[in-house]
């Protein structure tokens, strides 16, 4: 019985111990599939879960080579590009995608149609799309700012498609908007179909948009760096078995390893392969770098590094925002007043890449002598003309800083009779002066 008994125990030591050798096999296979295969629209670091930090060497190659099989180098406040590779070809960008989502969301916030603190419900649809998410449940409330560090620091799919519901009623109706604000930006090679950035047939952008897009988000919403900038936050999730607190952490490396940097996305699924879209700012320059269909991760943040390197190394910017405009007001006829004032229609800024000199700039004032009213605020009536040893860098439009009306018949003939008693009683002032005086 003894003998039996110690078989028994050698026998289940000898399971416990293949089951424990069984279970560390797997897990380090699990380990090498999370750490190394593309899976659909994830982000490769999740929610509560940071990667080991990876070395990425920010010194631009000689010649700016790129592997990348799309990139772009645009400076933002002008939109003069600086360098750029098959930037106008369509192809998946994965969760880049979210960056027009956010310029959406962001435009609702600013215009006062929504309020950071307005509450979110989630649907069953928006809980449902897997890949990168924070697992918000099906009836679960969170405000939209939540809904927003979910969005732009964890790349959350639930995150989207519930934002997407609450400002347009369905994901169909946002993306709507989603292509029509791609042509108003001028977003020509770039198809929406979803708001996320799933992998789906005819889903599509290029470098050049998504520098497009990145550019209208960060220069007129600039509260996305508060968010795009933050490297890990917590957020609350409050359903029926309580409330537990989540871990966010960013996937963009960047943020760590590359100074000035402000955002923005990344984006990968087995389609788009490895994309990125950085934003960096050093001394006033502002620049983005799109990269996309990177053959892995670490080179998407290599070559965005590269690229932001060889254009603050090698940029400069000129600005004129026209405070010292030579000529501050025209002469108009047949208006009410004698004169109009007048201002630049927007600065003006220029990006010089052979280290140029800017006090060189030549400046010249087009405007006529005289213009005829009426003239309303706003009306472009000359323009302001850059030039640098004879060659026209850019001009920007010189427009009435006020509205001027016709004179009509009646104030003319008041005018004219105002001035016909002014004129009488000069003179008689002038006779009075020239009266000697009586003894």
């Amino acid at each position: 019985m003894k003998q039996y008994l110690r078989k028994v125990k050698r026998t289940t030591k000898r399971r416990i111990w293949g089951r424990r050798v069984l279970s560390g096999i797997l897990s380090v296979f699990l380990m090498a599939e999370f750490l190394m295969l593309p899976m659909a629209n994830t982000e490769k670091a999740w929610a509560g879960v940071i990667l080991e930090e990876e070395s990425v060497s920010t010194a631009a190659p000689e010649g700016l080579v790129i592997s990348s099989e799309s990139v772009i180098l645009m400076e933002m406040e002008s939109g003069a590009v600086i360098a750029e590779k098959e930037a106008d070809k369509a192809r998946p960008i994965a969760s880049v995608t979210k960056i027009m989502t956010l310029l959406l969301i962001l435009e609702a916030v600013d215009s006062g149609k929504m309020k950071l603190t307005d509450t979110v419900t989630v649907s069953e649809y928006a809980a449902s799309m897997g890949g990168s998410q924070v697992f918000l449940e099906p009836g679960e409330t969170q405000d939209v700012e939540t809904m927003i560090k979910c969005i732009c620091i964890s790349s959350a799919n639930d995150a989207c498609v519930a934002m997407a519901e609450h400002l347009a009623g369905s994901e169909k109706a946002f993306v709507e908007q989603m292509n029509a604000k791609a042509k108003t930006l001028g977003m020509k090679n770039t198809t929406f179909l979803n708001c996320c950035g799933l992998d789906v047939s005819g889903h599509v952008s290029s470098a050049r948009d998504v520098a497009l897009m990145s550019t209208e988000l960060m220069k007129n919403h600039p509260t996305i760096t508060k968010y795009s900038t933050t490297w890990m936050d917590t957020i609350i999730h409050t359903t029926r078995r309580g409330a537990s607190e989540f871990g966010l952490a960013n996937t963009n490396k960047l943020l760590k390893q590359y100074n000035g940097i402000t955002g923005l996305k990344t984006g990968s699924t087995d389609e788009a392969k490895y994309c990125l879209s950085a934003t960096a700012e050093r001394n006033g320059l502002k620049l983005v770098a799109v990269v996309l269909a990177a053959p892995d991760t670490k080179t998407r943040f290599r070559e965005a590094a590269a690229l932001l390197d060889y254009g603050f190394a090698r940029c400069t910017v000129y600005k004129d925002d026209g405070t010292d405009l030579p000529v501050s007001e025209v002469t108009v006829t047949k208006g009410q007043k004698n004169s109009v004032k007048v201002q630049l229609k927007q600065p003006f800024s220029y990006v010089f890449t052979n280290g140029e000199d800017m006090n060189a700039v030549e400046r010249n004032v087009v405007l006529p002598e005289t213009i005829e009213a009426p003239l309303a605020k706003g009306d472009v009536i000359g323009e302001y003309r850059y030039s640098l040893n004879g060659t026209l860098l850019g001009k920007v439009d010189i427009i009435c800083s006020e509205e001027v009306k016709k004179m009509s018949f009646g104030a003319s003939f008041l005018k004219c009779k105002n001035l016909f008693l002014g004129e009488k009683q000069s003179h008689q002032e002038e006779k009075l002066s020239l009266t000697p005086p009586q003894k």
